[in-house]
């Protein structure tokens, strides 16, 4: 059985994957500063989309996307600002989306995505 930590690491890498595969470029990831953590950071054309990545082994205790909060959300923004600034990125848009994933026993793994939560 993997660890939070791998099963969280692995949600994140297949919701990169699955992001990649319809055409949203994947720019970063993990990135850390002492305000919190970014999962993803990616390009959809011209804007920037943070991605918020949540992975449970089931929906025993809700679905993934429940465990986002307003709170979570609105420090994702703060979190987008200092990105930018960073790595003196100049952006237009600028995107929230969320991804949910359930990776549970030898089924395949279920994602979703939401585009624009925030």
């Amino acid at each position: 059985m993997r660890t939070k930590d791998e099963l969280g690491l692995s949600g994140e890498q297949l919701a990169a994957d699955y992001l990649e595969d319809r055409g949203i470029r994947v720019i970063d990831s993990n990135w850390r500063c002492s305000s919190g953590e970014i999962d993803i950071v990616a390009l959809d054309g011209q804007d920037l989309v943070i991605v918020e990545v949540k992975t449970r082994r089931s929906r025993r205790y809700g679905d993934p996307l429940e465990a986002i909060t307003k709170a979570k959300l609105l420090r994702l923004r703060t979190l987008a600002v200092l990105w930018a600034r960073d790595h003196n990125r100049v952006v237009g848009a600028l995107r929230i989306d969320a991804v949910g994933i359930i990776m549970g026993g030898r089924q395949e793994p279920s994602i979703d995505h939401i585009k624009g939560v925030a």
